[in-house]
């Protein structure tokens, strides 16, 4: 009973709520303390502490890590808004309301990558002097909800619904090869590059497998950009996002945009992290800076 009566008068402090919110993003311990600045047995002494005094688990430990429940993932929300309220309590105390600090961690393809996003970013390191930018090249879409990452460049047909999503226009594919390369023989019969097994939906693939149906590639690369350097290296001919071609003018494009070979590149952050002054800094300077052909 009395054991009832302490739980009912327990009320979790701003620390047990950082706690909280730093394991339902990191979702491991070391992540978890990596993000609070402490270390893998203070989190997890602490989060025991917070569960004893609810009374109940916030977590379920698995060989994955901690999977939050539902209640977890409630306080997050609520603890994610007080933190937007502390930063912005931070920057109009010190006198610094208008400036953007802190990390922002970015996940998109290799090919927008380097096609669309390192070239904006001297412009945005230049206005927010003091952001961080944190950026995984993945060809998996990382879990905004378990915040794997704060922002998300990715093309798909439908992003998902418990997201904010920003339609940035269509990502075009064409067939390209070494510029000055003067074979004369059908695009059939030459050497083509192309991703490997892992992308079996990329849409390159499902076009090539339409269009030359017997063709076999001479050689598999693990991403859109290892198909890009292996054809500036000379070993073939792909099809490659029509945006590559500005910043590889090594290369040149020898068709026309394919027709049924495209996708749609989604600008994706989470509700409830959206309006943090780092995210929405970055969130808005990529959706005002990229551009793709034809948009």
């Amino acid at each position: 009973m009395k054991a009832s009566i302490a739980r009912t008068q327990y009320q979790p402090t701003a620390a047990d709520l950082q706690v909280v919110l730093a394991l339902v993003r990191g979702g491991t311990l070391a992540e978890a303390a990596a993000r609070s600045g402490s270390d893998p047995s203070t989190v997890f002494r602490a989060l025991q502490r917070i569960e004893r005094e609810l009374g109940h688990r916030l977590f379920e430990r698995t060989r994955q890590g901690y999977l939050a429940t539902d209640t977890a993932l409630e306080v997050a929300r609520h603890a994610e808004r007080i933190e937007a309220e502390l930063e912005a309590a931070r920057a109009a105390a010190t006198g610094a309301a208008g400036t953007v600090t802190g990390r922002v961690r970015l996940t998109t393809t290799d090919s927008v990558l380097r096609g669309l996003v390192l070239p904006t970013l001297p412009a945005l390191v230049r206005e927010h002097p003091l952001l961080q930018l944190e950026v995984q090249a993945n060809n998996a879409l990382l879990n905004l909800t378990k915040r794997d990452a704060d922002v998300a460049l990715r093309a798909t047909p439908r992003p998902p619904e418990h997201l904010v999503g920003r339609d940035l226009g269509q990502i075009r594919f064409v067939v390209a090869g070494l510029r000055g390369s003067r074979t004369q023989r059908a695009l059939e019969a030459q050497d083509w590059i192309a991703p490997d097994e892992a992308m079996p939906e990329h849409p390159s693939v499902r076009w090539r497998k339409r269009a030359y149906p017997k063709l076999a590639p001479r050689v598999l690369a693990d991403g859109i950009v290892g198909v890009v350097d292996a054809i500036r290296s000379g070993a073939g001919i792909g099809v490659v996002p029509q945006f590559m071609l500005e910043v590889e003018p090594q290369l040149k494009a020898l068709t026309d945009p394919l027709e049924g070979c495209e996708s749609t590149l989604w600008l994706l952050a989470h509700p409830e992290s959206r309006h943090l002054r780092r995210i929405a800094a970055v969130y808005q300077h990529l959706a005002d800076t990229i551009r793709l052909p034809g948009r």
